[in-house]
């Protein structure tokens, strides 16, 4: 990465930088992913992540690691609802293989060589019997023994450890208040602890990359509706022994219960977590409990936003060429799309004409990567009903590449002569602008 691109790349991870400092986040690894060759670069992004002000709750799982310890036991367990049904033979493997997973990942947050990513860390680690469980008991005529589900969990402690700065470790056991261990299912510890704590978002890392389609094409995000209606098909179709129905699952029981988002993220390539919660892009699927974006007027906080989306246009030729000074105090003028994720999605302005009943559009953008989504005329919409709540009659609008797009609108080809007398006096005869105008 050259000079250039590092700084660019910082200065555009900033904000969500900003964003995340202070707020709980509940990740969740699967025992995949702790199984995993990028096992150990997962760990340097959560330590990453902790130092830069998040409230990190760690949550792991160990089915393939009490696989290998029943293997060696010589026993077999069965599953119903991909839930293990566990004996007190199956438990004590349980207990040896969480443990050991439990280890495993404290060692790796303890590392601190030098010219190592988690040198001069220093992650205080700290776990405790913060879940109270109980048994599953019979279901559906099967005895599930010692496998539990969660009763309760304790807020209060674990946000006293995340206030002191610790990062907080939960395994996928809990106990009864009379001493008893019960193995519980890792999604549903992470769950109900990021429900409990009000956590700002619940990640989920595993072997899959997030939800795909029914053509392999990974989803980049889904509102609450959509999660339903894919359980639902999933079920049909699979059952609910599918591991997707059982992470959307998950992040549907999250978002219902006040978790605003729900990342699913994969452990196969390095930096997973930091490109899908430090990046506009993100590399998973993103879950929303509000997945409805919001237009409202600019603020001067938009100004940097607005830039990110104009110069690209104002280079090609596209847009006149606006200083971040004149954009400031013109920024009263402008409305914006804001993705629930806080990225701005699109900008345009309106000016009223001199003593005219008329207005001018100008500075139409959207991000590039949500075009043909009609976020351009949703703001077009909201523009063209605060310019009738101030009494014009006219919209005109001045384009040199994007007359196609207005016509659609519902605009019309118009003459300079019809263009109000102040504004015609600054027409750009260079740019050769064509003008289009819209009565309201």
């Amino acid at each position: 990465m050259t000079t250039n691109n590092y700084v660019q790349f910082f200065r555009e991870t900033s904000p969500y930088i900003h964003a995340h400092r202070g707020k709980t986040f509940v990740i969740a690894l699967s025992g995949d992913a702790v199984c995993h060759e990028n096992f150990h670069s997962i760990i340097h992004d959560i330590a990453l992540m902790q130092s830069l002000g998040a409230h990190i709750v760690l949550v792991h799982g160990a089915r393939p690691q009490i696989d290998q310890r029943l293997e060696a036991a010589g026993l077999q367990t069965t599953f119903s609802q991909q839930v293990r049904v566990t004996d007190a033979e199956t438990m004590n493997c349980v207990k040896e293989a969480v443990g050991g997973t439990r280890f495993q990942i404290e060692s790796a947050l303890s590392m601190g060589l030098p010219n190592s990513p988690m040198h001069g860390a220093r992650v205080r680690v700290i776990g405790g019997n913060f879940i109270t469980a109980k048994p599953l008991g019979v279901r559906d005529g099967v005895d599930f023994q010692r496998a539990g589900e969660i009763r309760r969990i304790d807020t209060a402690a674990i946000q006293d450890q995340l206030e002191s700065g610790a990062l907080v470790l939960m395994s996928s056991i809990g106990f009864s208040p009379t001493g008893e261990a019960f193995n519980l299912a890792y999604q549903d510890v992470a769950t109900q602890a990021a429900i409990a704590l009000n956590a700002e978002k619940l990640v989920l890392v595993t072997g899959a990359s997030g939800i795909l389609d029914g053509e392999n094409n990974l989803l980049r995000s889904l509102s609450l509706p959509e999660v339903a209606d894919l359980k639902a098909k999933l079920k049909k179709t699979d059952g609910d022994n599918s591991s997707a129905y059982w992470l959307m699952a998950s992040a549907y029981q999250a978002c219902r219960n006040g978790v605003d988002r729900v990342h699913l993220v994969g452990c196969d390539d390095d930096g997973t977590l930091l490109r899908e919660l430090f990046t506009r892009e993100g590399c998973g699927t993103l879950i929303m409990k509000d997945h409805s974006e919001v237009i409202r007027p600019a603020n001067i906080d938009d100004v940097g936003g607005i830039l990110d989306l104009i110069t690209p246009l104002e280079q090609q030729g596209i847009l006149v060429k606006r200083s971040r000074e004149l954009l400031e105090t013109e920024i009263s003028r402008f409305m914006v799309v804001v993705h629930p994720e806080g990225t701005l999605l699109g900008c345009a302005a309106l000016y009223p004409i001199g003593n005219s009943d008329a207005g001018e559009l100008a500075c139409v953008a959207t991000h590039p990567e949500f075009h043909n989504q009609g976020i351009a005329s949703r703001l077009l919409k909201c523009l063209e009903k605060d310019a009738t709540d101030s009494g014009l009659k006219t919209l005109f609008v001045l384009t040199t590449q994007t007359a196609h797009w207005f016509r659609e609108q519902g605009f019309t080809e118009a003459e300079l002569s019809e263009l109000p007398a102040e504004k015609q006096s600054l027409y750009n005869y260079q740019r050769q602008s064509r003008i289009f105008s819209k009565s309201l």
